[in-house]
């Protein structure tokens, strides 16, 4: 199952083509795109829904790696934020798991 989540982790790098060809055709602006995300009330629900998510995740994230002492858990954060949380949460699970295979 661990090689599942990293499987997922890979293809939750996905979006990035959506995000690149739009970038392509809109230009590199970041104020731009976040505008994108929020021209209608479908979108601005979607990315509200994942923003909450995403934070979930990061506090789940950060209180496991204090507790856990396991620091490299926290790459999934950058991952989170920077990639999207179809890369993040699966990567967090498969780092996590990663001491169940001793």
């Amino acid at each position: 199952m661990r090689h599942v989540f990293l499987v997922l982790a890979v293809i939750g790098i996905l979006p990035w083509v959506n995000f690149y060809a739009w970038f392509q055709e809109n230009g590199w602006s970041l104020s731009g795109m976040i505008d994108a995300w929020y021209v209608n009330e479908a979108t601005a629900g979607l990315v509200r829904d994942l923003s909450i998510a995403a934070v979930a995740l990061t506090l789940w994230i950060l209180v496991e790696c204090i507790r856990r002492r396991d620091w490299p858990g926290l790459l999934a954060i950058p991952a989170t934020f920077g990639i999207g949380l179809s890369c993040g949460l699966p990567l967090y699970i498969w780092l996590r798991s990663r001491h169940e295979d001793r």
